[in-house]
């Protein structure tokens, strides 16, 4: 069992930056694929970033260039700095955790960017 805690989101103006950090627990986090996802109000989950355990990462068309997710084993955390913020970033983010055969999600952290 893996369990899964978002922090970091808040309100931003458009063109500003935040980091969200998701810690997880247990003792086998290097061996998970990590992901960061995000649903806007009215919209479907939508996939923004991952970074697989060994380092592979792949971003959202939307994010690229903006968005920069990272992983710390050592502090089994998952990291996605956000830059360049804009209105159609806002949404719920939630952190995923999984392997071939199991997924986890974390309880998500609200993202608005407004002015």
């Amino acid at each position: 069992q893996v369990q899964l805690v978002e922090s970091g989101g808040g309100l931003v103006q458009p063109g500003g930056s935040l980091r969200l950090s998701c810690a997880a627990s247990g003792s086998i986090f290097s061996t998970y694929a990590m992901a960061w996802h995000r649903q806007a109000p009215g919209k479907q989950r939508a996939l923004v970033a991952t970074i697989t355990s060994g380092g592979r990462i792949n971003y959202a068309d939307s994010v690229k260039g903006r968005f920069t997710i990272s992983r710390d084993n050592a502090k089994n955390t998952v990291y996605l700095e956000m830059s360049g913020l804009k209105s159609e970033d806002t949404a719920v983010y939630y952190c995923y955790a999984g392997t071939a055969t199991m997924a986890y999600w974390g309880q998500g952290t609200q993202v608005t960017v407004s002015s």
